[in-house]
Order: structure tokens, then sequence, then C-alpha cells
């Protein structure tokens, strides 16, 4: 959604600026109003250019730092301190030279008038789109403590969740990463040293060692050329997903990938039942919520059933409609919406449901890991194997033939 900065003057005639997230200009002018700001200027944020979205790409500031100015913020408007000075106390707190400016910036917009929600719209590397409409509802109801600690809380769920899946996949990445390094010197510097032997015995060789032999000596000589289609097949893959057709495409893999379809499919549902139930406590509306959410989630499928689900609900009809006949959403969601829709605690049930797949998600990813490790010594072994039998047994042959 566009993002327009604008300067105004609010109701003591002090002059503001800061930026509104709407769907057109005209709407961004009725948000204003609505604030009793009267606009100066209005002028809608230029897209980035590639050079500008690689820069925010290593300006994005760590999760972890978010959670943090979340929470110690609530805190201290919890204990009555002005916005202003909790975020220059903030600015002193904080060691990410990035996020210092930032909240830095931010400070400076709040103390001339402008609201904490559209200052923070302004650095959509640090805060997303959830971040900020919590920040706003909050902001709109007065409770922009209580909120700040439930965003908080949220956003610790998710980042606790994220870093047990890292934390999970470190061994078997780094073991992977080290197999393939040590066969690639091998087969570099070490294979040509030992097939030179047999070439030079003139002994007719098995077709195993022929094609490791091969293999050696084309890495040995074109180790460059198989980088450079590497990085070529990265690109076009990275390209080819960015597009709509081929985003689209691979997130349908996704869900077809062995054991990995169902840890994405547990990621998309922490994802949707927790910010959902986060947005619909803090009083948000729920096709607002909803909408909200489908750029939350992160896959294209569930994005499109929550955009379907809104046609639904200003239609009249259940939350849960369109969830029910959906292929890729296991019926017990769906079926504790309807629970939650009928009892009035929709929110709640979201949390319940929220917490148990974030639990199945931890689960999944441990046999994930279970597996992944005999499954490593399988592949060595067979890597061992396949050099014994292409060199090390040629050259016992070739020995015992000499002598």
């Amino acid at each position: 959604m566009p993002v327009y900065d604008y300067k105004a003057k609010n109701e003591q005639g002090l002059t503001v600026a800061g930026a509104v997230e709407a769907p057109n200009e005209a709407v961004a002018q009725d948000t204003l109003k609505e604030q009793l700001l009267t606009i100066l200027t209005l002028r809608e944020r230029k897209q980035n250019t590639i050079f500008q979205s690689s820069l925010g790409f290593f300006n994005r500031v760590p999760k972890k730092d978010v959670v943090l100015f979340a929470r110690q913020l609530a805190v201290m408007i919890s204990a009555t301190v002005p916005i202003v000075q909790a975020l220059r106390i903030l600015v002193k707190q904080t060691s990410n030279i990035t996020f210092k400016i930032m909240i830095s910036e931010i400070a400076d917009e709040v103390d001339g008038g402008a609201k904490l929600s559209g200052s923070l719209a302004r650095y959509p590397q640090a805060f997303s789109d959830f971040f900020i409409h919590m920040v706003r509802s909050g902001e709109t109801t007065g409770k922009l403590d209580e909120t700040l600690n439930y965003l908080a809380d949220q956003q610790e769920k998710d980042y606790d969740l994220e870093s047990k899946m890292r934390g999970a996949m470190i061994y078997p990445s780094f073991i992977l990463g080290a197999m393939i390094i040590i066969g690639v010197l091998m087969m570099i510097f070490v294979i040509p040293k030992l097939t030179d032997a047999l070439l030079a015995g003139g002994a007719k060789l098995p077709l195993a060692t022929r094609l490791l032999i091969g293999l050696s000596s084309f890495l040995q000589h074109f180790w460059w050329l198989l980088a450079a289609l590497i990085a070529v097949a990265v690109a076009f893959f990275r390209l080819y997903i960015r597009s709509p057709a081929g985003h689209r495409q691979f997130d349908i893999l996704k869900f077809h990938l062995p054991i990995f379809g169902q840890i994405f499919q547990k990621i998309y549902l922490v994802r949707f039942s927790r910010s959902f139930s986060t947005l619909i406590s803090s009083g948000i509306p729920v096709t607002r919520a909803l909408e909200i959410v489908s750029d939350v989630i992160g896959n294209v499928l569930y994005k499109e059933l929550t955009l379907q689900t809104i046609r639904e609900v200003e239609a009249g009809n259940s939350i849960a409609s369109v969830y029910v006949q959906s292929r890729i959403v296991p019926p017990m969601l769906p079926q504790m919406m309807i629970v939650g829709e009928q009892t009035g605690k929709l929110d709640l049930i979201l949390d319940k449901l929220a917490t148990f797949y974030a639990k199945e998600l931890e689960n999944l990813v441990a046999n994930l890991v279970s597996i992944i490790e005999p499954l490593i010594l399988v592949v060595m072994g067979g890597a061992v194997a396949v050099i014994v039998m292409a060199i090390l047994l040629p050259l016992y042959n070739l020995s015992s033939a000499i002598s």
C-alpha cells in the first residue's frame, strides 16, 4: 500500500510532519482530516530504486532490537513517561547505529506534533505494517501502553520460534556445508594425485573410477564455470520467484515438499492465528485485521484465502466459511474459529490455536533434525565408499599386480 509523506498544521497551529498509509491520495487526505490536521503538502513516497532497496536490506534492523524497543517503550509509557522523553532514552540505550538514528528521527517528529504510528511508517525496514497498525490502534483507543505490551509479547513469541528453528538447523547445516567443502577440495587437490598412479599404470579402469577422474578434472580446470553456473542459477531463481507467477508457483511447491511442506504450513498457521488474535484483541475491525494479516502471512495461497474471507465477511457470512472449503487449511482451524465466533471469544481461541501450532512446529523441526543427522552419516559413508571403490581398490589391485 502506498505511503504519503505530509506536512500539516494541527489544532494548536503547529506545523507537523509525518507519513500516512492509504490506498490512494483521497483516502490519505480523509485520514488526515479525521485527525483534525490542515494539510499543507501531501506527496506519495516514491518507490525505491534497486540501489536504495539494496541499502534498505543492509540497513535492516534485527527483529530482536524491535522487540526490545516495543517492550521498553511500553514500560516507560506505563510509568507515565512522556513519549518523546521515552524515545530519547531509547536512543541512548540502543546499540545498533542504524536503529539509533531512526529512533532519534522518530523522537524529533513526535516532538514536532506527529503521531507515533505515522513516524514509524517512514521506516518499513524496521517496523512492519502489522507493528504500525497495532500502534495506531493503541493511539486511537488511548491504550498505547497496553497495546505495546501486547505487541511486544507477540513479537517475542515470533522471535523465540524463529530462533529455535534456526538453532535446530545450525548443526545439520554446518555438517552439510563442511561435507561439500571437503568433497570439492578432495576432488581438486587429493584425487588427481591418487589417479596419476592409476593412469601411469596403464590398466583398464572401472567406470566409477573414470567418472570420478572426469569429475575431478572438470572441477580442477573449470571450477570457475561451475561457480558461474551456480551464481546464474541462483540469480535466475531469485528473479523468478519475485515475479507474480513465479512467487505463486514457489508458494504452491512449498506445500508439496516432504516434511518441509508441513513445516511451512505450520509457520503460516502460527502467523495467521497469532496476528489475527492480536489485531482483533486491540479493537481493530475484523475486515481491516484480515487485510493486515493477509500481508503478514507470507504465502500467496493463504493471502488469497484471507482476502476472499474479507469479501465473505462483508457479505454477512462466517469468517470460517472460506477456510472450511480449503485443502491447505487443517479442519481444526475453521472449526475452532466457528466456536470462537459463536462464543464471542475469537481472539482467545486464535491465541490458543497459535500456541498449539507453534508447539507442533517445534516438534516437526526436532523430528527433522533427528532424521537429518543419520541421513548425513549415510551420505558421508556413501561418499567414502565411492572413493574406496573408485580409487583405493584399483590402486590396491595395481600394486598387487606389480608385486
